[in-house]
């Protein structure tokens, strides 16, 4: 299908709903669209007067202004794109951030998941290594017995 606008192909299909049952369809390429969707805003901004354009770029320079000091990336670009440009971009939209996580994922924070057989936390971890050094050095100096103890223990901690 063909852009209304230009002869380009039509990527954005918009529906307006204009009131009970009245729909406007329009089919625009992706540079028509932006035009589109701009226009309405500038044309509001313009009816209502200079103060309201002027109040118009402040609300715009709230939402979008806020820019990544690394990378030059503003919010209102991640926003579009949905990627952000660098690891410093968490800490430049933190505020705005912490809402969306914690809408998508239901927390701020990634906990992740271990594997079944992995010892809970890094105390385990630090155990188990402790307990498998004093084994090899138990099998070495053949105390078979303290070794088996040793080995019981390991797999104690491995199963959880």
């Amino acid at each position: 299908m063909k852009c209304q606008r230009c002869p380009k192909q039509a990527t954005l299909h918009i529906t307006e709903v204009l009131g009970d049952e009245k729909f406007d369809e329009v089919h625009l390429c992706e540079d028509c669209a932006k035009k589109y969707l701009y226009e309405p805003q500038q044309k509001k901004a313009a009816q209502k007067g200079e103060g309201a354009a002027v109040a118009a770029d402040d609300d715009a320079d709230d939402l979008g202004g806020k820019q990544c000091e690394a990378c030059g990336i503003k919010f209102v670009e991640f926003r579009n794109h949905g990627r952000l440009g660098c690891p410093h971009d968490y800490d430049a939209f933190q505020a705005d951030l912490l809402p969306l996580l914690e809408s998508v994922h239901g927390d701020t924070k990634h906990a992740g998941k271990a594997p079944r057989r992995h010892p809970n936390g890094k105390a385990g971890h630090g155990e188990l290594a402790q307990l498998r050094r004093r084994l090899q050095e138990l099998v070495t100096g053949e105390q078979y017995e303290e070794a088996a103890r040793v080995r019981d223990r390991i797999r104690q901690i491995e199963e959880g």
